[in-house]
């Protein structure tokens, strides 16, 4: 993702599947406080992956935007930036 931010996912609501819009994204664990590190994760040509850190299983969904997620709330911007 060459143009903009990375987009960042959590996954505090501890979901079995999250469907990003992504294929090049952070996995944050859960919203900061009680984040894990951020983990770089590209799909390149898959449809799914697993973060390493937190095993949150992650689909992509060619309908989505690029920043964003199924369900909704899992998508994470930081308010400060």
């Amino acid at each position: 993702m060459a143009s903009g931010a990375t987009p960042h996912f959590q996954n505090q609501m501890g979901l079995s599947v999250i469907e990003v819009g992504a294929r090049e994204f952070m996995c944050i664990g859960a919203p900061p406080p009680f984040d894990h590190p951020h983990i770089f994760i590209d799909m390149g040509s898959e449809t799914e992956t697993v973060c390493p850190y937190c095993s949150t299983l992650y689909r992509h969904n060619p309908k989505l935007g690029a920043g964003e997620a199924n369900p909704a709330h899992a998508a994470w911007a930081d308010k400060a930036a």
